[in-house]
């Protein structure tokens, strides 16, 4: 696994200064807001769309998380990186006692991430047909519903 100083080095991710860390926090809080929105509204019409702005909420939030809680930004490879940085903190013992909650609610939001990039990534680039139109307004209701929202749920629970 990749440890926090190794991507530092890498030039993938930094520290955000003081100065900075109020517009990185604000951003994200709108951002994954927007994409959450965005996600529920158009399930039905756009159902590929759908799953991904569900995916971006679920990215932007955390990308909250490590503004706000740990002052880093991600700068390079900003899909696997954010994964990678999200599955060190849970290793880190320091940052489960300072998250404060339930160990095994907490490491399960990286899986859960690394799922959902993987459902995004197949449905960004689907053209579409009635029946896979159809199938997909089901599988975005189910991913909006038990992934986004589950996971949203988690890591604001971490924010608090």
């Amino acid at each position: 696994m990749v440890k926090i100083e190794i991507l530092l080095k890498e030039g993938k991710i930094s520290r955000i200064r003081e100065l900075e860390l109020n517009r990185y926090i604000s951003f994200f809080d709108s951002s994954y807001k927007d994409n959450l929105k965005h996600s529920e509204y158009i399930i039905k019409d756009f159902p590929r769309w759908s799953i991904i702005s569900g995916y971006y909420a679920m990215h932007d939030i955390t990308k909250l998380l490590l503004a706000k809680k740990f002052r880093i930004k991600v700068d390079f490879e900003v899909h696997s990186t954010t994964i990678k940085i999200l599955r060190e903190l849970i290793k880190n013992k320091e940052i489960l006692n300072l998250i404060n909650k339930g160990y095994k609610e907490f490491l399960s939001l990286a899986n859960d991430l690394a799922e959902a990039k993987k459902d995004r990534v197949k449905v960004q680039y689907f053209t579409g047909t009635s029946f896979m139109r159809e199938e997909y307004s089901k599988r975005a209701k189910e991913f909006y519903d038990s992934t986004v929202l589950t996971y949203l749920e988690k890591i604001r629970r971490l924010l608090e």
